[in-house]
């Protein structure tokens, strides 16, 4: 069962600048960083609010560290903007299940390892009506990882 917005992805073409932005106008810190290689990106993870059950909601800014990766594909074709929204779930391989038993296009057979050690998936968005969304399953709660480039 779905139980929360986990993020919300932003695609920018300059990381260091956009965390300045949403820092200065909105007062969000960073919480996390991290270069993810297997999907081609740089990220930061802002913080926006803790939930009852132990997760978190994010801004989750994607900076792609190659032309060839999803978001840098994505960014040539749209520009920066919401690229994604993720929903939190306790059990990310039987939603995805679930969710692919009714119809809709599950874009990994197993689910992969996402920001802070979670495991994700995507859906398509043909499916989705237009939207690029995500089913995360995080890893243990994570401890405040301020600024720590893992």
């Amino acid at each position: 069962m779905l139980t929360r917005i986990d993020h919300i992805g932003i695609a920018c073409s300059n990381l260091d600048a956009t965390v300045e932005f949403y820092r200065a106008t909105y007062g969000f810190e960073v919480f996390h960083t991290e270069v993810n290689e297997e999907q081609g990106v740089r990220e930061a993870m802002l913080k926006i609010n803790g939930t009852s059950d132990g997760g978190a909601s994010y801004l989750q800014l994607l900076e792609p560290t190659r032309e060839d990766s999803a978001v840098g594909k994505w960014l040539a074709k749209n520009g920066e903007g919401v690229h994604h929204i993720a929903f939190g779930t306790a059990d990310v391989d039987g939603d995805a299940e679930a969710i692919r038993g009714k119809g809709v296009r599950v874009l990994y057979d197993e689910p992969r390892i996402g920001s802070m050690g979670s495991r994700i998936t995507f859906l398509h968005p043909k499916d989705c009506h237009g939207v690029l969304t995500e089913l995360v399953t995080s890893a243990e709660p994570p401890a405040d990882h301020s600024s720590a480039e893992h």
